[in-house]
């Protein structure tokens, strides 16, 4: 399967999966939620596919929520936008994000939903949140927690604290720097794409329930994400995060 959003191809056994709308830096629509969550059922589904590696076209890795849509986005809208991240946080298969470019608010839930993530030269992992005027959605705040600890991700959350390759491989963040993202990414995903497709699957289904006994982790970003929603749905309602979302739309 492909489309102008979304592109797929499969090579040994890896299923590449590109956001590419370049034009507008990858940013997520609806449309583009629903193409690339379709993308990764069609590669769990695939039993010639044994890991998804995930990239944007262009310069930019997913510049995050389109802006018109997400300032008209209340509940309902805000899941839309997060069902193609929240896709790759549940896909039972090793999923690897090369970020070849920035991720923003929406594009960093994209590549924290990875098992992995490869950074290229310009890489860039920016929450940006507050800055917009809004709270944390997608359940960000448990991503990066998770991720990189409570101290570095309430600095990034609460004080603006961005990542560059060096940066974001120094707090755990990425696992390497590579000026090629996606090769790295695939010759990584060359580990599970050589050995047996149901010890794979076993593998991340036993980490993933052994991470926190007595929890899947993907119920704890499911709770994370419900805890997130109705906060961030209000601060989009707000007057401030308006008035931001007009001077941005003008720029």
């Amino acid at each position: 399967m492909s489309n102008d959003l979304v592109r797929y191809s499969v090579t040994d056994r890896v299923a590449l999966i590109t956001v590419n709308d370049p034009d507008r830096r990858n940013a997520v629509t609806d449309e583009m939620s629903a193409l690339l969550r379709a993308a990764v059922q069609h590669a769990e589904a695939d039993q010639d596919v044994h890991a998804v590696v995930i990239t944007g076209a262009g310069k930019a890795f997913c510049a995050g929520a389109d802006l018109s849509a997400l300032g008209a986005a209340a509940e309902e809208g805000l899941l839309r936008i997060y069902d193609g991240f929240m896709a790759v946080a549940n896909c039972v298969l090793p999923t690897i994000a090369a970020v070849n470019g920035a991720a923003v608010g929406a594009g960093l839930n994209l590549a924290l939903a990875a098992d992995v993530r490869i950074a290229g030269p310009h890489a860039l992992f920016d929450p940006r949140f507050q800055k917009l005027g809004i709270h944390p959605g997608g359940g960000a705040t448990w991503m990066l927690q998770r991720g990189v600890g409570p101290q570095v991700a309430r600095a990034a959350l609460l004080f603006g604290m961005r990542f560059d390759a060096d940066t974001a491989v120094a707090h755990g963040l990425a696992l390497s720097k590579a000026d090629d993202p996606v090769a790295v990414a695939l010759e990584l995903a060359a580990g599970p794409a050589s050995a047996p497709r149901e010890v794979v699957l076993a593998t991340k289904a036993s980490m993933r329930a052994t991470y926190a006994p007595g929890s899947v982790d993907a119920d704890l970003h499911y709770n994370a994400m419900r805890i997130e929603l109705g906060p961030q749905a209000t601060s989009i309602q707000s007057p401030e995060f308006q008035e931001r979302l007009r001077a941005a739309q003008q720029r």
